[in-house]
């Protein structure tokens, strides 16, 4: 029972200590960045409840203080060697420190924290450590789980297993409630996961407790790349020496009258640790950081590892600082750097940096269209979004715009917040204002516009407005609504949007184009499909148009090979010999689709497919690359580049395909980056734009995307029973440029595409514990440069015409960083850094063997 513990009957003295140290999770304690503060603290009963013996206001007292290193440092490296505790601290918060305080214990748990203040308050710092000394007290003599409310870490599931001699305390940290919300990334595979125990022992000799230690440990990875992990460690200590006799108990029927009687200065505080403000000590401003960087951030460096870590050092700054130091550097900014700085200013996600960024963009203006798609393009990859950027979207929306680009990118970003947001009840307005405007207009531009607003926003109620779409006149309405409907969820694909997409891949009511029926066909066997409908698909192979009997035939080949969800299906449908036979599965032609694995690592799968589909003429109809990262049981979309073209065969006086007789010339490229769809660009449209092109192209790519993009994104503040707090900061940066490109010579009957991707990603995190006093820090990061190019090269000047696709990956840099810090106010710090660097080789991705054979017919061709 709990009234056998015979805990404070005198007076104890005790030693205590509390140590915090951080470092990589595989490092030795040795190793560790941090520091320990030793004390005395003396514990006497200051008052008993007569009524409950177990109700019992102590008082506690800290003393004789002393800080050191937590790690194991020569002289030269211990910057605490030499110093006492006053000179570190300073002699006010010493002396709060070692001012008595008064605890309410009551059955084991400490309810009231009783400090003593002066005339000025105790630093909350010191409050904190007091705290830490309070939570010690915890314990409860029976097992058993419950939730414990005043613990210095928060409202946190307390699980107690006891025996005679032994109390073990485990707190599941994962229930933990604290005051500080932080935030993370949206998606999993780029976001970080965290470990975290903390286990208390409690040693008791005949009903007294002899000793209480502490150990508690954080672990935080990079979902992507666990290597890129640091630990907090903190461990107390509480160790009985001896034992006296205590003070006369002070009489009294309630806790709270006897501490008024005992000090009227006396105030009660809660146990949880409270936040500290700490003040930056010659810290660079906002405009020290924008001058120390700009350079790194030119449009040439945005390949360069240079460019994401100085924007990740600007995007720091600017979350500290005001809307006005804000507009003061985006005023006094060169026009080679400010998309770069628009970039930085959206990604800061404040609502200082967003009210700048508004009021210093004018979209009533033609001029300054690329600065407007750069801050539409950071809201949209918001790695925590508001419903004040999307409320602000929505009103730019309704408002003048001064370009038709802008307008559409505004409303289709509008999509990727709202599905970002839905979970924290997002704006109805934004949800009824793209369910309804498909059906709100005639503009064909603006349709296409809502449609890919709904791709973005995977509302659930969007699937019937999609599932109409995918069934219109216009083939471009079809083909966004059929994409869209293949990024939701297959549970959501209800039987009648099934019926639908079989009736355009069957032609069941009327004549489809063959890139909107593959496009169906895709959809059908991603979301759980019938046996007979996927039987139904195969008995189509050989009814198709040629390029299309092709298609399907390396489509269900390729889900086969790459055992896709749907392949057991299509196993069992092939046992059928009508279904599978020579005739069929003997098909030539030059579309393809295939998917490969690009890495397979322990922490994340990275697979591309690339489809590719052609028009019986020769020219391209549609060209497809997907990149997706698999990590932690979720999917990220990476990217999507999509070239499509028709209406080319006027061009080589071909006879067009079935259906697609009367289609405009068109060419042009849509890109999604990280689940997001971006506003796709027109290459040409019309024959006479066509024509005009053919004449003045340069050959030279027409940029999709470029810019900067905070991919990880994760803060939160970790506090630790002993009442210090750890900060912790994750991030990732994106230096991108993504450009595509559409050649076409009819002197030698040869068309080229190509999309090039280069990026730089530098992704760093740290843990740093800074009190008002010593700050202590570790930084793990890695940094790499790449380059993949996919180019797709055609010869049509006989049948079949020949297809080359490379995709390549250049040999790229890769480099990882730990770092350690530790600063006293005096100015001394300790600080050691480590890097690794290798180099990793370029690759051909493996496509399929008809592949490498075409190529190398075109190669000995163009010598």
């Amino acid at each position: 029972s709990h009234s056998s513990l015979v805990l404070f009957l005198c007076y104890f003295r005790c030693d205590y200590s509390t140590e915090v140290g951080l470092n990589r999770p595989t490092g030795s304690t040795r190793g560790n960045a941090g520091f320990r503060i030793g004390s005395d603290v003396d514990i006497s009963l200051v008052w008993r409840n007569p009524e409950i013996q177990d109700e019992q206001l102590l008082r506690v007292q800290i003393s004789n203080v002393e800080v050191e290193s937590a790690g194991k440092r020569s002289r030269k490296n211990n910057i605490f060697h030499g110093s006492s505790a006053e000179s570190i601290l300073g002699k006010v918060r010493l002396e709060a420190l070692q001012r008595p305080f008064v605890v309410l214990w009551k059955m084991g748990k400490v309810i009231i924290h009783f400090i003593m203040y002066h005339k000025n308050a105790e630093p909350a710092t010191i409050k904190n450590l007091k705290r830490g000394v309070a939570s010690m007290l915890m314990m409860q003599l029976n097992s058993g789980k419950m939730l414990e409310v005043n613990d210095a870490s928060g409202k946190c599931l307390v699980e107690y297993k006891a025996t005679k001699d032994q109390v073990i305390r485990i707190k599941h940290l994962d229930t933990c409630k604290t005051q500080e919300m932080g935030f993370t990334t949206h998606s999993p595979v780029l976001g970080v996961s965290g470990k975290s125990a903390s286990e208390t022992v409690i040693t008791l000799e005949n009903g007294i407790i002899k000793s209480a230690d502490v150990e508690e440990t954080h672990t935080l990875s990079v979902n992507a790349r666990h290597k890129a992990a640091t630990k907090v460690l903190s461990r107390q200590s509480l160790t009985l020496k001896k034992i006296e006799l205590g003070p006369v108990e002070v009489a009294g029927k309630d806790a709270a009258s006897v501490v008024k009687s005992l000090d009227d200065k006396l105030m009660s505080v809660g146990v949880m640790v409270e936040k500290v403000k700490t003040k930056c000590k010659g810290c660079p401003t906002l405009m020290d950081t924008w001058k120390a960087v700009r350079s790194q951030l030119e449009p040439d460096s945005l390949s360069k590892a240079k460019a994401p870590r100085s924007f990740l050092t600007l995007l720091h700054s600017l979350r500290k600082a005001s809307k006005s130091e804000i507009l003061t550097v985006l005023r006094n900014c060169s026009k080679t750097v400010l998309p770069q700085l628009v970039d930085a200013v959206t990604s800061a996600q404040t609502s200082s940096s967003l009210a700048a960024i508004l009021e210093f963009l004018d979209f009533s203006k033609k001029e300054g269209l690329v600065l407007q798609e750069r801050f539409l393009y950071a809201c949209g990859f918001a790695s925590h979004p508001t419903e004040t950027m999307l409320q602000s979207l929505l009103e730019l929306s309704q408002g003048k715009i001064g370009s038709t680009d802008i307008k559409e990118s505004t409303v289709i970003i509008m999509g990727a917040l709202l599905r970002k947001l839905c979970l924290k009840g997002a704006l109805v307005k934004v949800k009824e204002m793209l369910l309804a405007g498909p059906d709100s207009t005639r503009v064909e531009s603006e349709v296409q516009m809502y449609l890919l607003a709904l791709k973005n926003a995977l509302l659930p109620e969007g699937v019937p407005v999609l599932a109409k779409y995918a069934e219109s006149e216009v083939g471009a309405f079809n083909t966004i609504a059929i994409t869209a409907l293949q990024r939701y969820n297959p549970e959501l694909i209800t039987p009648e949007v099934k019926k639908m997409l079989n009736r355009i891949y069957h032609q069941n009511q009327r004549i489809y184009e063959k890139n909107v029926r593959a496009a169906a066909a895709d959809v059908i066997m991603n979301s759980s499909p019938s046996y007979m409908e996927v039987k139904n698909l195969l008995l189509s192979i050989g009814h198709l148009p040629h390029e299309m009997n092709k298609y399907m035939l390396s489509k269900v080949q390729d889900i086969m090979r790459f055992e896709m969800p749907a392949c057991k299906l299509v196993r069992q449908v092939m046992k059928d010999m009508v279904s599978h036979n020579y005739d069929r599965f003997s098909k030539t032609g030059s579309s393809s689709a295939f998917s490969g694995f690009m890495a397979r690592t322990a922490d994340v799968t990275c697979t591309y497919n690339l489809d590719i589909l052609y028009s019986g003429s020769g020219t391209l109809r549609r060209s497809n690359m997907n990149i997706y990262g698999q990590s932690n049981n979720a999917l990220l979309h990476g990217l999507q580049v999509t070239i499509e073209a028709q209406g080319l065969e006027s061009l080589i006086a071909a006879t067009p395909d079935e259906g697609e007789e009367d289609l405009e010339s068109f060419a042009g490229m849509s890109a999604l980056l990280f689940d997001v769809q971006l506003r796709p660009v027109t290459f040409f449209k019309g024959y006479s734009d066509l024509m005009s092109k053919m004449f003045s192209m340069s050959g030279d790519p027409i940029n999709v995307v470029k810019g900067l993009i905070l991919l990880t994104d994760h803060s939160q503040v970790i506090p630790l029973q002993s009442g210090l707090r750890a900060s912790v900061e994750f991030q990732g940066g994106l230096a991108i440029d993504i450009s595509g490109g559409m050649e076409f010579s009819l002197w030698y009957r040869e068309s080229k595409t190509s999309v090039n991707n280069r990026g730089a990603l530098v992704v760093i995190g740290n843990v740093t514990v800074d009190t008002d006093f010593v700050s202590a820090g570790v930084e793990v990061g890695f940094e790499t440069e790449a380059t993949l190019d996919f180019i797709t090269t055609v010869q049509f000047s006989e049948y079949p015409f020949l297809v080359c696709m490379q995709m390549d990956k250049t040999t790229f840099p890769f480099r990882e960083m730990v770092s350690k810090q530790e600063k006293l106010p005096s100015g001394q710090t300790f600080s050691s850094k480590r890097s690794r660097d290798q180099l990793v080789p370029g690759s051909e991705f493996p496509l399929h063997l008809e592949n490498s054979n075409m190529c190398k017919k075109v190669f000995e061709q163009a010598w």
